[in-house]
């Protein structure tokens, strides 16, 4: 950290394969996913990082990385005057040779990182949320307290809680009593029992503590090596774990509107959904806030271009984008072509989709390279196609349309 404050070293874990976000993740990591037109989903929790000054960063890749790789490595450069640095660390099998068996065994066979880097904490982030939040108010927290490890909470209905990790906070509000990984009955909390504090898969840990703890597990056979699954209700246990409620954070340009806002875009109805909240007239989640900017790759493109009568409106047109038809609440990333009479209607376009001529495309994800061709329909006979639990239809990368 700059400024003579405590050393961090940060560590984001991007190895999941994202099975749940098919087919989106058949063909590259889900932190590589891309999101809000140019962004990969990465670039979030990377942003988060670099402006609260933890400008040293590991990421933990392992399934599909390549795609990862290249984005990582093209656009995250940070200055080697001041030996800053965001690099990909693949699987390296330092331990024997096997692949990571959950987020634990990952760092535990990355911990060359943190005996070279020698910081006093680990920030340990996921990497395929949505969000904006300062690590800096996480941090000092955790030293005030002096836990072994502080573990970012939100607020979800109790109904939800089968798809996060749950924090049963202490009657000081702040020390971990009780984590339960994806339960279906937990108790709600003491001053909303309709909702629960989930996980948001951000911990900071004391690097003595996080080793430690990293060494008893890999030394229990019945262990399943997970950082929420294992080390969290380890040092729960151990009376270690504090609750960092992520409603006390705040980051510079946050509004009202969006200010708390986080999205974990596992699936493709939550994917389909975080981008929905982008388009709206005041936003969810606000992509323009240059006090806590998101950053990426720049494309080479010249600007998006409406031609031939085209019309968009309550959408998001990327750079080097040819409109010729009609799009209405829909996201296009760059390169995206929609042909004269073509109708996108809430739908979300990668790299170089082709919409041709009179083909109307309603409530669908296209990955890159899709070409639709002239006349054809997606969403309007949904049946004709993969559609999810929330009606979300999803073509793969350069998948064929009829």
């Amino acid at each position: 950290m700059r400024g003579g404050g405590p050393s961090v070293l940060g560590i984001v874990l991007a190895g999941g394969e994202g099975k749940r976000l098919m087919p989106l993740t058949a063909d590259r990591a889900k932190p590589a996913v891309t999101f809000g037109g140019t962004y990969r989903l990465v670039d979030f929790v990377l942003s988060n990082l670099v402006n609260g000054d933890i400008l040293r960063i590991c990421v933990l890749t392992q399934y599909k990385s390549h795609s990862l790789d290249r984005h990582i490595t093209t656009t995250w450069r940070m200055s080697n005057l001041l030996g800053n640095y965001v690099t990909p660390v693949p699987a390296q099998q330092r331990l024997g040779p096997r692949w990571y068996l959950g987020s634990a065994d990952a760092i535990l066979q990355s911990l060359n990182l943190v005996y070279d880097e020698q910081p006093e904490y680990v920030a340990v982030f996921g990497a395929d949320h949505v969000y904006r939040m300062d690590p800096r108010q996480m941090l000092a927290q955790h030293i005030e307290s002096g836990a072994g490890v502080t573990v970012a909470g939100i607020r979800v209905p109790r109904t939800e809680s089968s798809s996060f990790g749950v924090i049963t906070p202490a009657s000081d509000g702040q020390t971990v009593e009780r984590f339960l990984e994806k339960p279906t009955d937990p108790p709600g909390l003491a001053d909303d029992p309709s909702c629960v504090f989930a996980s948001m898969g951000n911990y900071i840990f004391t690097t003595k503590a996080l080793i430690e703890a990293l060494k008893r597990d890999a030394e229990d056979a019945s262990s399943v090596h997970d950082m929420g699954g294992s080390i969290l209700p380890q040092l729960t246990d151990r009376g270690e774990a504090a609750l960092y409620d992520f409603s006390a954070n705040h980051v510079p340009g946050e509004t009202t509107r969006d200010q708390g806002y986080w999205r974990d875009v596992g699936t493709l109805d939550a994917y389909y959904e975080a981008h929905m909240d982008l388009i709206a007239e005041r936003p969810a989640f606000n992509l323009y806030n240059r006090s806590w900017p998101i950053y990426t790759h720049s494309y080479q493109l010249s600007p998006a271009r409406f031609n031939a009568g085209g019309i968009a409106s309550e959408s998001i047109i990327s750079a080097g984008c040819l409109v010729r038809g009609q799009v209405t609440r829909s996201v296009l990333s760059p390169g995206v072509v929609v042909d004269p009479g073509a109708v996108v209607q809430g739908s979300v376009l990668h790299d170089n989709v082709h919409i041709g001529r009179g083909a109307v495309v309603r409530g669908a994800v296209l990955d890159k390279n899709v070409e639709v061709p002239p006349g054809a329909t997606i969403g309007v006979n949904p049946e004709l196609y993969t559609v999810s639990k929330g009606g979300v239809i999803a073509l793969g990368k350069g998948q064929l349309v009829t």
